[in-house]
Order: structure tokens, then C-alpha cells, then sequence
């Protein structure tokens, strides 16, 4: 039908409706003021001439809709802004809701944000069984909330506890797993999508009726379970850092799941969370974040041979998150005794990834194969070292390399703190070599930094970069220099709090202290998880301390290396720090950032990293720095304002 930008609308012979939402300005669908406005016009059309059923589907190929357009939330000047935005969405959605025709959201690919809105505001939703499918509220990793009916909706269809789990930490929930939440109605094939939306939206059925105690959630028990809520929240987030999630509870608990029926003067209103610091940055953090997802776009390198070097926690995870991800990965080190416990853990990270599916944890083992003589060498299109930090053993190991490597190979090192330029000293052509840098634990951990030196091939690190994004990672370039850029500005900051120990502060305070500022975790607890003899090895190289910290060298000497051997700063028990309670001292935390500030500043003017926006990209996604301060560098603009 003309008339219509972004969406398209037919009726088949059976009067049936078909919307087809292609937005004209991206690869993905988003849904912005235009978007919104031609899909009150298609409502308009029918409402003229109402069909037996709509069905709203997409016309890309990269998913049904990626949510708002978050362009627009950068422009929100003033409340009155924010309110605009949150009633186009709640008046329109409300409208799709109200229709007396059955409709129907047949969701292929990702449903974030307000495109689950959109679904959840259909009677019915199909869900395509494919590793895309992806339907999440995700509006608390930005600080504010789901404006447009998710807060109302989600508990009706799913249950209080379910909605709370996905609106307070924005996971993904993937089609089979909706389907038996009850998010959608089906869960089906491509091939028989279209069918079954057709069948189920013509069905008449009536929606699926929760629970008798779910019920009871969202009427007489809905404090219980708000409070419940809350206190859940309170583990993770403070208030004062994170508002977003406590609005979120008391949105749906006191008034209706309705953000524009908040009183202005009241901790959840739009008020104070659109004008809240937080959201500004965080969503300042989502635009950084897509900064990092750019690099290797220019590179139409695709790997599907890894092969890893190297057998310990480091090179194993490595081996295992690529086979994860659909490569073969060979792992090579000394003998198969070595690499056993590599497949062992590998086997245990799958077991808990695909949620127990037999058939998927067998096709990934199937993937990482044991490689002790190193065959996989001349296949592969991607080869990392990552074995223990010693130049020479390093150099000898890449001369076998080099000689039988793929002339297009990329050739890697994960070192992290050996220069480039030492380690390809031996190399026939040293541009060859680039970094590419995990972080522990590498399951876990969004960052790679992709390391070049002055000489290094400019194709080899766009392919290096290319390949983190293959493994669904955020390449970070940096340069060659002591620590990169993660490690450079981690080191002083442990070196700082291990001093304040040497100085009499408890442990405790210190983390206290850290955690006050909106740090994850603690740098002891950190210390202690990594490993002292990892903390010792990086200090001396990173820190130019002349001496490491007396409690440091004296845990190390009595073989207390934390977490991994039972006793280091902490006595950890099944896996947990044994604290007693106590309060941070006045200014601590200001005198444990500093050195973290300072260290970010210096790897900024001396081009370690290309300018501060990245700075803080890397050392939010790899050290953890408290996000909703926007990044080191943000912070300290912010603070000299």
C-alpha cells in the first residue's frame, strides 16, 4: 500500500492483515517518532476497513525490532522532552492493544526494548526458533525504563518474578525459552513461520492463563514481591548509582506500570530518571559501545580455524569460547595430559551456555580438538599464543610458527606485558605479528585489545579486530607499550589499594571504599580473585615500584596466592571472601581512583589509545569502572566542570 516511508501493508485473500515494518534509514529496525507515527496511520487504515487478524512482522534480515531509536534519547533537552517521547509509545501501543481484531507479532531476530513492547502490546506472539531470536527489555543497561507498556504488560503475560528477572537486569531470553514462559505463543521453524502466525491469529484461542500464585503476585501479594524485588536490586545496585531499577519496581507496584502517572517530586518519576546522571552516561556508554562493535566492519575476514597455543585457564578459554561460537579450534601445548583439564572446563562452560542441551554441548566439544604436535598450525586462519611470559621460550615458539603459518594467517600473541616488538625481534617479517589481549575470566570479560606496533601490518590488525567481533567481543586498539591500555591503568589502582593496607586499612575499607565509588568489586577482592602472583608479576612490570607491598610479598611468601589456593588477603570459602563489616574512611575512595585516572590520562596523550572516548570505552568493558560515571575520562571532565 502507498503512502507509507518504513512500513508496508497487504491483506491476502483470507482478510488478513500483514504489516511490514522496514525502516528506510538502517540496517536494523528501530522505532523512531517517523516509525511510530506512520504505524498510528496503518491503525488508522484498518480501523477504517478492520481485518479478521494483523500480523507485524519485519522486513529485515538482521531482526523484528532493535527497540527505540536511541539517537533520539541524545536530543531529549528537558523533562518536557522525555515525557513527549514516553507518551507517543504509551498512547500508541495502548491503541495497538485496544484493537478489536486479533493481532499478532511474528518475531524473527531480536526484539529489544520497545520492539518487545510493540509485541507485547499484540494478543499473540510467535517466536522463530533460530540462534537470533532474542526478546529482551533492556532499558535498565540505559539508566531509564520501559516507558511503553512493558512495565504494565510483561507481568500480565509472564508472571511478576519472570518480568522482574527480565526488566531489572535486561537479559536476553532467547524462542524456546519464551514459549515456555509463556512470552510467545509458539515457537516454530522459518519454514512454517508464516503458517503458524496465519493459524494462530485467525485461532480465536484465548491467552494463557497464569498461574494461581502469580495471580496473587500481581494483586494482594504485589509488596511482597516488590519488596522482595528491591532487596534483590539492593545486592547489585545502589539507588544513588543506579536509579533505574528501583523505579522500575515502584512504576509497576504503585502505579499501574504507567512512568507518566508519577508524580514529579517522587524517586521514580521521568523526572528523576531521564534527568539523572546515570542515564546520560550510560547511554554515553551504549554509544561507545557501538564505537567498539565498528572496528573490523571494514574487513570481510572470516575465520574458521583457531588454533591456540598454549593449554592453561587462558589459552583453554580462549580455545573454548571460539568453538563456541561455531569455529574449529585446535589447542595445542606439551602433551594431552595438559590440555585435558582445557576440555574439561570447556565441557563444564557448555553444559551451563546451552542449558544442559546434550546435542549442542556434544557439537561444541566436537569443535576443540586436542592438538599437542601442533598440526593445526598450517590450517588455521587465526593462531593465538597464550602461553607463560617469557620472551625467549615466546620467540621460539613463534619461529615454528612463522615457518608454517598460512601467508594470509593472522599471528597473535596474548601476552600482557611484553612488548610486541621484543617478542617479533626474531621474526623473517615481524609486521606479521599483532596482540590480541583477553581478559579474565575470558567467558566472561567483553574486551580484547587489539595490539599493534609501530611496524605492524595495518590488514593483520583490521583481521585481528574482525575476529574478536567473529567471537562476539569488543576489539579495543591499542598500541604496543607496558600494560596496553587495561593493564596500564589497572596496575597503579591495586598498587594504591595494597597500600593502604601496608598502612594500616583494613581490607575490608578499602573495598568498601571502592565499592562506594561504584566499582563492581573491591581491588583486594580483585587482587585476590586474579591471582597475587598475577598482581605481583603485572605490578613489577606496569607500577616502576622499587619494592612490592609488605602484605603482598608476605601472603606470596607463605604461598597464599588468594582465591585459587584458599587464603590471600582473604580466607575465601566455597568460592566466597570472608569479610567482617566496615565503613570506608573520608576521601579513600578519591585517593584509590587517582592513580587509575592518572594512568588513563597518561595512555590518552602518549596514543596508547586513540583518544579519550576510547580510553573510557576499554576501561569500562575491561576493568569494570563504574559505568554510570561514563569513563574515567568523563569523570574527570565532569568533575573539573
Amino acid at each position: 500500500m502507498q503512502g507509507f516511508k518504513h512500513w508496508t501493508l497487504q491483506r491476502d485473500a483470507d482478510g488478513l492483515a500483514w504489516a511490514t515494518l522496514d525502516a528506510a534509514d538502517g540496517s536494523a529496525n528501530t522505532l523512531g517518532r517517523e516509525v511510530m507515527e506512520e504505524l498510528g496511520g496503518v491503525l488508522d487504515l484498518l480501523d477504517r476497513e478492520p481485518p479478521k487478524g494483523l500480523v507485524i512482522r519485519s522486513g529485515k534480515a538482521a531482526g523484528f525490532i532493535a527497540g527505540a531509536n536511541i539517537e533520539e534519547f541524545t536530543k531529549i533537552a528537558t523533562v518536557d522532552d522525555a515525557k513527549v517521547l514516553v507518551k507517543r509509545g504509551w498512547d500508541l501501543f495502548n491503541r495497538l492493544a485496544a484493537v478489536k481484531y486479533p493481532t499478532l507479532a511474528l518475531v524473527r531476530g531480536h526484539c529489544m526494548g520497545g520492539g518487545l513492547e510493540l509485541a507485547l502490546a499484540c494478543r499473540y506472539r510467535v517466536a522463530v526458533d533460530e540462534p537470533g531470536t532474542k526478546m529482551a527489555l533492556p532499558e535498565v543497561m540505559l539508566g531509564i525504563v520501559p516507558g511503553w507498556g512493558g512495565m504494565l504488560r510483561l507481568p500480565e503475560v509472564v508472571g511478576p518474578a519472570a518480568a522482574m528477572d527480565m526488566m531489572l537486569t535486561g537479559k536476553n531470553i532467547d524462542a524456546k525459552r519464551a514459549k515456555r514462559m509463556g512470552l510467545a505463543d509458539e515457537c516454530v521453524p522459518p519454514r512454517v513461520m508464516e503458517n503458524t502466525a496465519r493459524m494462530v491469529v485467525l485461532s480465536g484461542r484465548p491467552r494463557r492463563p497464569l498461574p494461581f500464585m502469580q495471580k496473587l503476585m500481581l494483586g494482594p501479594l504485589k509488596g511482597v514481591v516488590a519488596n522482595g524485588a528491591k532487596k534483590q536490586v539492593a545486592r547489585r545496585a545502589r539507588p544513588e548509582h543506579y536509579p533505574a531499577p528501583y523505579a522500575i519496581i515502584d512504576i509497576w507496584s504503585k502505579f499501574g506500570g504507567n512512568a507518566l502517572a508519577v508524580p514529579s517530586n517522587h524517586s521514580a518519576s521521568l523526572e528523576s530518571v531521564f534527568g539523572s546522571a546515570t542515564a546520560k552516561n550510560l547511554i554515553r556508554v551504549f554509544f561507545l559501545q557501538d564505537r567498539l562493535k565498528a572496528f573490523g566492519k571494514d574487513s570481510d575476514f572470516a575465520p574458521k580455524h583457531v588454533h591456540v597455543i598454549g593449554a592453561g585457564v587462558m589459552g583453554g578459554d580462549i580455545a573454548a569460547v571460539c568453538a563456541a561460537k561455531g569455529m574449529t579450534v585446535t589447542l595445542q601445548d606439551q602433551t594431552v595430559e595438559r590440555i585435558a583439564p582445557a576440555i574439561k572446563r570447556a565441557a563444564e562452560f557448555y553444559a551451563k551456555r546451552y542449558r544442559g542441551d546434550k546435542k549442542q554441548v556434544r557439537f561444541a566439544l566436537d569443535r576443540l580438538i586436542a592438538d599437542p604436535q601442533g598440526a593445526g598450525v598450517a590450517q588455521a586462519d587465526v593462531i593465538i599464543e597464550a602461553i607463560f611470559e617469557n620472551l625467549e621460550v615466546k620467540q621460539k615458539v613463534f619461529a615454528d610458527v612463522e615457518a608454517r603459518a598460512k601467508p594470509d594467517a593472522v599471528i597473535a600473541t596474548n601476552t600482557s606485558s611484553l612488548k610486541l616488538e621484543d617478542i617479533a625481534a626474531t621474526f623473517k617479517n615481524p609486521a606479521r605479528l599483532v596482540g590480541i589481549h583477553f581478559f579474565n575470566p575470558v567467558p566472561k570479560m567483553p574486551l580484547v585489545e587489539v595490539v599493534t606496533a609501530a611496524n605492524s601490518d595495518a590488514e593483520a590488525a583490521k583481521k585481528a579486530a574482525a575476529f574478536v567481533r567473529k567471537i562476539d567481543k569488543l576489539p579495543l586498539p591499542v598500541k604496543s607499550a607496558p600494560g596496553f591500555l587495561v593493564n596500564a591503568v589497572l596496575g597503579p589502582y591495586l598498587l594504591e589499594a595494597m597500600r593502604c593496607v601496608d598502612e594500616g586499612v583494613a581490607p575490608e575499607a578499602v573495598d568498601a571504599a571502592a565499592l562506594a565509588f561504584g566499582m563492581p568489586m573491591g581491588p583486594i577482592e580483585l587482587a585476590d580473585t586474579v591471582g597475587l602472583d598475577i598482581a605481583m608479576a603485572a605490578g613489577k612490570g606496569l607500577t616502576g615500584a622499587a619494592e612490592p607491598p609488605k602484605k603482598l610479598a608476605a601472603l606470596m611468601a607463605a604461598g597464599n596466592l588468594g582465591k585459587k589456593s584458599g587464603k590471600g588477603f582473604y580466607t575465601w570459602v566455597n568460592g566466597k571472601p570472608q569479610k567482617t563489616q566496615a565503613s570506608a574512611p573520608g576521601g579513600l575512595a578519591d585517593r584509590l581512583v587517582k592513580p587509575l585516572l592518572d594512568a588513563t590520562q597518561r595512555c590518552v596523550s602518549q596514543g596508547v589509545v586513540g583518544d579519550a572516548d576510547l580510553a573510557d570505552a576499554g576501561v569500562i568493558f575491561g576493568t569494570g569502572f563504574a559505568p554510570f560515571r561514563g569513563g574515567p575520562m568523563n569523570y574527570l571532565k565532569n568533575k573539573t566542570a
